[in-house]
């Protein structure tokens, strides 16, 4: 049976339920976001790719440029899921990170643990247990060749919808808002009223029902914040009890 690892309510916590297994098993990574393809399109291109596939692990990031694999909680979960012997399946490398160092850097850390990571496009394999010397060499190779691709693709896709919203907005500044807020201003003045006080990000979020993603990201830019509200003509401050008349 296939298992599925998902992201709930579009947020970018992920879950998941890992039933400890002496058997390989064969992982498809994904992720979704507002400009990715939908999950199930992205399924069914492993499916007619070859692939069979146990289990599904799916998350809107997978890590920063600055940082290690297992330093943010998606390559964790990630990492909580994979085992000596597994296969990990994705789109393509640059699912594993937003430059070259770290594609590079985050596919060294899954071969060396015994992760043999396949690509749908191009189909190609890097074997966690190479044999030989000039089989690493070549691996070394591809591996350079990849990710400095990936980056290149990646920076140019950036690019490509910079400019597209500079046009945009050139056209008709109060078109492009941006990604609706899935917060309120009474949300950021918690978020930045609990922090103050020294409650930690998780528990600011569980108690604002939000994601804890959500909540750092607020929390480290208060102002920009506040800014998307506005945008979005939500930037009302919300009546309180005491300032309303007897």
């Amino acid at each position: 049976m296939r298992q599925t690892v998902t992201q709930h309510d579009m947020k970018m916590n992920l879950s998941y339920h890992y039933k400890s297994s002496a058997k390989p098993k064969t992982v498809l990574y994904i992720r979704a976001s507002s400009t990715e393809q939908p999950v199930d399109v992205q399924c069914a291109f492993a499916k007619d790719a070859g692939f069979a596939i146990d289990q599904i692990v799916e998350s809107s990031e997978f890590g920063s440029p600055t940082s290690a694999l297992d330093a943010n909680d998606a390559a964790r979960h990630l990492l909580g899921v994979l085992r000596d012997g597994d296969v990990l399946v994705v789109r393509w490398l640059d699912r594993l990170g937003r430059n070259y160092d770290e594609i590079a850097q985050h596919l060294r850390l899954l071969l060396q643990r015994g992760v043999t990571v396949k690509t749908i496009i191009g189909k190609v394999t890097f074997e966690a247990r190479s044999q030989g010397q000039a089989e690493l060499t070549v691996q070394e190779a591809l591996l350079a060749f990849m990710s400095a691709m990936a980056e290149a693709q990646a920076y140019t896709l950036k690019e490509a919808q910079a400019s597209g919203i500079a046009r945009a907005k050139a056209r008709n500044p109060a078109a492009y808002k941006g990604r609706k807020p899935s917060y309120s201003y009474h949300n950021v003045e918690q978020i930045q009223l609990m922090a103050a006080n020294g409650v930690g990000i998780n528990e600011i979020a569980r108690r604002l029902g939000l994601s804890k993603f959500l909540v750092s990201r607020i929390n480290k830019n208060i102002a920009a914040a506040f800014d998307a509200l506005e945008r979005w003509g939500m930037n009302t401050q919300p009546p309180r009890i005491d300032d309303r008349s007897a």
